[in-house]
């Protein structure tokens, strides 16, 4: 597994990015995520399309990493943690709450999240429905227009392409950052990546498995 960190400051504060899609605030001591979508790979195996449960283990075993790593005292999950039902993906992510059962989560409800209460509750997961403010930061699942917050969001998988001579089309996932509003790339692999044009007043922090690049 290759590792790769990007300081930056944002609101006179701390933060380290890195190429496993995933913050660690150092103020807070919180590793802070989106878009896990744990279940989704059998959600799709349900519905006859062949995904490998694979696929979630490598992302289980990338949070371990950055767990281990980081030592945080709470992970803050800004979103579709769970990606549908309730089926046999719950029993490795419950396998893994188990092994870290000492740190506290937060998840910040987004559009996947629907599951009864006592689902998060059987995993020790403390719950916002729509937002947690933590200044100097709010975190929200959607992004949305605002000009005195300043917002760490998810839900749309930022990535960036990039065009080089005689090559193919490279596409990356990001970091998108504004003068109010930072996006987290989705945390699973299994996503897919919404593409932006570089533009005025926007910062891609864009990486592959040894590097960050900034457009």
């Amino acid at each position: 597994m290759h590792f790769v960190e990007k300081p930056i400051m944002l609101r006179d504060e701390d933060l380290l990015l890195n190429n496993l899609r995933a913050i660690y605030w150092k103020r807070e001591e919180a590793l802070i995520v989106s878009d896990l979508h744990i279940g989704k790979s059998a959600h799709f195996r349900r519905h006859g399309i062949a995904v490998s449960a694979g696929v979630q283990q490598r992302d289980l075993e990338r949070l371990s990493y950055l767990v281990t790593l980081y030592q945080p005292k709470q992970i803050l999950v800004v979103g579709d943690l769970f990606h549908a039902e309730i089926n046999r993906d719950m029993d490795a992510f419950r396998n893994w709450r188990h092994q870290f059962s000492h740190i506290d989560i937060t998840l910040i409800k987004g559009n996947h999240d629907r599951l009864r209460s006592e689902v998060y509750d059987s995993f020790e997961i403390s719950c916002c429905q729509k937002e947690l403010v933590l200044e100097p930061f709010t975190f929200i699942h959607e992004p949305k227009r605002t000009r005195n917050e300043f917002l760490i969001s998810g839900h749309i998988h930022p990535g960036v392409s990039i065009r080089s001579r005689g090559r193919p089309r490279l596409r990356l996932p990001c970091f998108q950052v504004t003068a109010t509003q930072l996006i987290l790339p989705a945390f699973s692999d299994f996503t897919g990546l919404a593409t932006s044009k570089v533009g005025k007043g926007k910062v891609f922090h864009a990486f592959t498995e040894t590097s960050f690049f900034e457009f």
